[in-house]
Parts: C-alpha cells; sequence; structure tokens
C-alpha cells in the first residue's frame, strides 16, 4: 500500500491534485505538460506510452498494461484531458490552485469532469501491479484532447487511424457520472441519438 505523503494525505490524490493544476482549459490548453505529466506515470508504473499526434499540438497518449494473452481483445480505459473554460469570479478558490479545504473537498476545474476519473484508473493499475496481478487481457488507458470542444481532432481522428485498430479495443469504458460514494458508477447507452418527427399539436 502507499505511503501516506504530507500532512497524511494520500499520494494518488497528491497526484490529482498535480493534474488538476496542469491548466488543459479551453481554448488553449497546456497538452504539452499534460502528455508529460502522463509519461511520466507510465515510467513510474512500467506501462508501455504511446503518442500519437492526430492533429498539430494535439496527442492521444497510450499507456498498456500487456495482457498474458495477446490473442484476447484488450480493454480500453479512455479520459479526456482538456478541461471547459473558468470564469474566476464565480469560483471560491482559484481553478487551477487545486485547493483542499478541512473535509478533504477539492476545488478545481476539471475535479470531476473528468481528471478523477483519469486518476482512478492510473490508481487501480498501480495498486493491481502492486499486488501482483497479471491479466489475460491487455489494459490500454487513452487520454485524449479536444473532448471538451466535440473531440474532432482528438478521438474522432484517432478511431481512424491506424494506431488505434492496433490496440483491438474489445470493451471500452469512458466518461461517466461523478458520485459521492464509494460506488464507481457505470452507465450504458447514456447518450444515443434519438431521432423523430415532432407534429405541432
Amino acid at each position: 500500500m502507499a505511503s501516506k505523503g504530507r500532512e497524511g494525505e494520500h499520494p494518488s490524490v497528491t497526484l490529482f491534485r498535480q493534474y488538476l493544476r496542469i491548466r488543459t482549459v479551453q481554448p488553449e490548453p497546456d497538452y504539452g505538460a499534460a502528455v508529460a505529466f502522463l509519461e511520466e506515470r507510465a515510467r513510474q508504473l512500467g506501462l508501455g506510452c504511446q503518442k500519437v499526434e492526430v492533429a498539430p499540438g494535439r496527442v492521444v497518449t497510450v499507456l498498456t498494461w500487456p495482457g498474458t494473452n495477446p490473442k484476447l481483445s484488450s480493454l480500453l480505459l479512455n479520459s479526456h484531458t482538456d478541461v471547459v473554460p473558468v470564469f474566476k469570479e464565480h469560483w471560491s478558490h482559484d481553478p487551477f490552485e487545486a485547493f483542499k479545504d478541512a473535509d478533504g473537498y477539492i476545488y478545481a476545474r476539471g475535479a470531476q469532469d473528468m481528471k478523477c476519473v483519469s486518476i482512478q484508473y492510473l490508481e487501480a493499475v498501480r495498486r493491481l501491479k502492486a499486488e501482483g496481478h497479471r491479466f489475460p487481457r491487455t489494459i490500454h488507458m487513452t487520454f485524449v484532447p479536444d473532448e471538451e470542444i466535440g473531440g474532432h481532432q482528438g478521438m474522432e481522428l484517432f478511431v481512424q487511424r491506424p494506431e488505434f485498430k492496433a490496440l483491438r479495443a474489445g470493451f471500452a469504458l469512458d466518461e461517466g457520472l461523478a458520485n459521492p460514494t464509494d460506488a464507481f458508477t457505470v452507465f450504458y447507452s447514456e447518450r444515443s441519438p434519438w431521432c423523430c418527427s415532432q407534429t405541432p399539436t
């Protein structure tokens, strides 16, 4: 188990706050800092790291934990690195300070959408590896840019590339809903197109 950091803070929380301080805010995200942060996580965890530039300055970072049976399709854990703009006058704390109050609440842009999930994926892999687990399926973690503005220079381009096809994803988890409890809620068909003709009444 990871040791406690300064002031008794769990290292995964410290890491979360570090990630939140990276200003990947639209319309000018600091993607370079985010990619460097993820590369360092890969190095520390002993994971493969692939950077795929899908558009100028738009890099999809893929961290890979190889499975024991390469014939099986892989598990894909996806999250995005960008966050929506901020209006500081509506914030009680600097949105990029990652301030934590006495009750443990963290105030930062991207804390829920969706840097928390990125860190949860990384922490889950860290713990599983530390406990000596191995899995038949390869686990890929993808960190994509530009989701907050439609993903047109992010996942939309990545899925068309050979690097994505080479992941051989058989199942994927993506953005979910923040939960104040210890439950990790999973949804399916959260966003499905629904088309119909409306007749005025």
